[in-house]
């Protein structure tokens, strides 16, 4: 069975999550399934943001994939310690270096995504896709390294280098999806047109999306209020749809 690339449907910033959380070998998971028939051997890995599952919009999130035809598995890659969605509002103290390394380092997290991964090939899922948000977007690249996943899609990277670039180049074979936009200190333009040009001839597949009036986190975070934003958080998420239901064969 494959996907239906007529049927995307839009992303929600407010709502009830309709998923459930199960324990996966041990790693407490959202889980959003889609409702009637879709391919069992296929799934998407969710992977979030500092702020985690605690934050509503991620759960929701990932139930807007399922709405469009995937499994969704969103690991908690912080053992229930995200950052508190207000650890970076000014004149906030939080410490968010010392939050990050070593308990939550992406080192220590993709154990636990590599977990999830074990058990759900027992169930006999085995073609993955990967989105990531910020953090998230770490991960996803690891994942492409050892091509563990078919397809990526990244929303607003942060914790990435040229030299991630050269690797996923030379090692994976899963076609890339950026989602970008205009004012992101984690990932800003001159990083961005590395990208591009190291991807130029990537051969399976690149593509970056620009939205413009947007900041860092807009893909998760965005204010529909917004006009520019609005357009760049839901704009970001057909184009992920697209993208996965193009490449997870």
């Amino acid at each position: 069975m494959s996907f239906c690339e007529n049927c995307i449907r839009g992303v929600r910033h407010e709502g009830t999550a309709e998923g459930k959380y199960e324990e996966i070998n041990g790693i407490k998971t959202y889980v959003a399934t889609p409702q009637g028939d879709y391919p069992k051997d296929k799934a998407i890995l969710y992977l979030t943001d500092v702020f985690g599952l605690e934050l509503p919009n991620n759960p929701l999130l990932a139930d807007d994939f399922a709405r469009n035809g995937f499994k969704v598995y969103a690991p908690d890659l912080f053992e229930g310690d995200p950052v508190p969605p207000n650890a970076l509002n000014p004149g906030s103290d939080f410490d968010l270096g010392k939050w990050l390394f070593p308990a939550h380092s992406p080192e220590h997290t993709i154990k636990r995504v590599r977990k999830v991964i074990e058990a759900l090939k027992e169930k006999g899922i085995t073609i993955y896709g990967a989105t990531g948000y910020c953090y998230g977007a770490r991960l996803t690249f690891d994942l492409a390294f050892e091509n563990i996943i078919t397809a990526a899609v990244i929303s607003h990277p942060s914790l990435l280098e040229p030299k991630d670039f050269d690797a996923y180049y030379e090692k994976s074979k899963a076609p890339l999806l950026l989602n970008t936009c205009e004012f992101d200190p984690l990932f800003p333009n001159d990083l961005a047109l590395k990208a591009d040009a190291k991807f130029a001839s990537y051969a399976p597949g690149f593509q970056r999306t620009y939205w413009p009036g947007c900041h860092h986190g807009f893909a998760v975070r965005g204010d529909h209020s917004i006009p520019e934003v609005k357009a760049g958080r839901e704009g970001s998420f057909k184009a992920s749809v697209e993208w996965l239901i193009k490449y997870l064969k």
